[in-house]
């Protein structure tokens, strides 16, 4: 592989990682652990546009054990961000939908850190750019 692809690659690496730790900053700052902040983002942010996720989804989604979900769910909750629901289809599934806290919340931390995400984009796509040029020779 050529130095230079190799330096665009940590170049967009080290980005990546800048973007990570400016939004653990953000979500603190507004008084989120980073992952409670994934934790209302994902289940705000689910798939079907239900915003809400069944615990299952939600280890899934954040790549964890069920057990972490539960605790972190939990402590979620106990924090007034969120609150569990139960299907209305089948009483064995528990949904987590977020609470207006939850919502303030998670809406400060999206507005704050768009900047960053827009700048993160951008590098994303010069890579892409640098990649496609680089696999068309």
């Amino acid at each position: 592989m050529p130095l230079e692809r190799v330096i665009q690659i940590a170049e967009f690496r080290a980005g990546l990682r800048q973007f990570l730790r400016e939004s653990e900053e953000v979500s603190r700052r507004w008084g989120l652990t980073p992952q409670r902040y994934l934790l209302l983002l994902q289940v705000k942010g689910a798939p079907d546009g239900s915003e809400r996720l069944s615990f299952t989804a939600l280890a899934d989604r954040l790549k964890v054990s069920p057990n972490t979900v539960t605790e972190l769910v939990t402590r979620a909750e106990q924090a007034g961000l969120v609150r569990r629901e139960r299907s209305g289809d089948d009483q064995r599934v528990v949904f987590v939908r977020l609470t207006e806290e939850g919502e303030r919340r998670l809406h400060g931390v999206l507005e704050e850190s768009d900047g960053a995400r827009r700048e993160l984009i951008r590098s994303f796509e010069e890579l892409q750019k640098t990649f496609k040029t680089a696999w068309q020779r």
